[in-house]
């Protein structure tokens, strides 16, 4: 009989105020998993990014892409279970390519970046589940609203959509592991407590069913 394979890393992926945070913490308390967040209050890079985009959007993915990694190799190196607020792929599959697709990232920056993205993703695991949280730029923007980020006031309409499409897009060719797609507009898990608990039956049953 073959041994049964440890789990060892969930992740969170979603556009900006999808509600990873809040699912991290929830999941985290209700499995006994570790959560690592993304860390935005410390973030030296975050309100010179959304002032002047453009000047600031290589910096900001090269320290995203730097502590992903270090959390990834945590990871790796730990013996917990853990839960990871936004992943690595994020940065590279759609932060990045829309920054340079929208002229806000410079091409040598850009490629610069995959490259160094293509090396560094080569030493790292796969999360053992993604979950995907799925929502409407409406849906989004009312959350982000409703949290108040001071930095966050000056997000585009269009950048959340352009975003989106890079989302929907990278979900639909995932391939590298087991994926779990939530639609927000559909389950408000954040304020619904019946929501919440489909949304723990569903990664419950998809852990429970994955080795």
């Amino acid at each position: 009989m073959a041994k049964k394979k440890q789990i060892k890393h969930i992740a969170i992926a979603g556009n900006i105020g999808a509600g990873k945070t809040t699912l991290t913490k929830v999941l985290a308390k209700h499995f006994n998993w570790s959560p690592h967040f993304e860390d935005v209050e410390n973030n030296p890079y975050l309100n010179d990014f959304y002032n002047d985009m453009q000047r600031w959007s290589f910096n900001l993915q090269i320290y995203f892409l730097n502590s992903r990694i270090k959390q990834l190799v945590e990871i790796q190196k730990g013996n917990q279970v853990v839960i990871q607020d936004r992943t690595i792929y994020e940065d590279a599959c759609i932060f990045a390519p829309n920054l340079h697709e929208m002229g806000l990232m410079a091409k040598r920056d850009f490629e610069n970046y995959q490259q160094f993205f293509e090396t560094l993703k080569e030493l790292v695991n796969p999360p053992d589940l993604l979950i995907y949280l799925k929502a409407s730029v409406p849906t989004l923007v009312g959350q982000i609203q409703k949290r108040g980020r001071e930095y966050e006031e000056n997000i585009r309409l269009d950048y959340l959509k352009r975003l989106n499409e890079y989302y929907n897009n990278w979900i639909e060719n995932y391939s590298d592991g087991k994926l779990l797609v939530i639609d927000i507009d559909k389950i408000n898990f954040a304020d619904n407590k019946d929501d919440l608990s489909q949304v723990v039956n569903l990664i419950n049953a998809e852990v429970n069913g994955l080795f």
